[in-house]
């Protein structure tokens, strides 16, 4: 059967509310996240580079890499035979910078929340 795919055709319009929820999700997967902050860490990587880095499954790997393309997160390069990533747009790295400061100040409750 397989996994369903990461990008579906349907282009039903979604409440603002909704696609800001789709945004944190993006980013709420700790292996997306480890991508971003790789890349910005790096100014960019390779999709080789990536894989070895990030120690999961290349499969796994792309996935998450095709959703943050989708998303605007990243943009890809080919370059010969390589494929070259990178921030796409430098408010993600700003956005981070503020979650980072939430956390701060909010580290003992959301290590706490039951909810999450």
């Amino acid at each position: 059967m397989g996994r369903p795919a990461t990008v579906a055709p349907d282009n039903t319009p979604l409440p603002e509310r909704e696609l800001l929820a789709r945004v944190f999700r993006t980013l709420g997967e700790a292996r997306r996240l480890s991508i971003i902050e790789l890349i910005i860490e790096h100014g960019e990587l390779s999709q080789s580079e990536l894989f070895q880095r990030l120690n999961i499954p290349q499969s796994r790997a792309s996935e998450h890499l095709h959703c943050l393309v989708w998303c605007g997160f990243l943009t890809v390069e080919r370059r010969g035979r390589r494929l070259i990533y990178r921030v796409a747009d430098e408010r993600a790295q700003e956005f981070l910078r503020l979650a980072r400061t939430f956390l701060s100040e909010n580290e003992a409750a959301i290590t706490t929340c039951r909810a999450l």
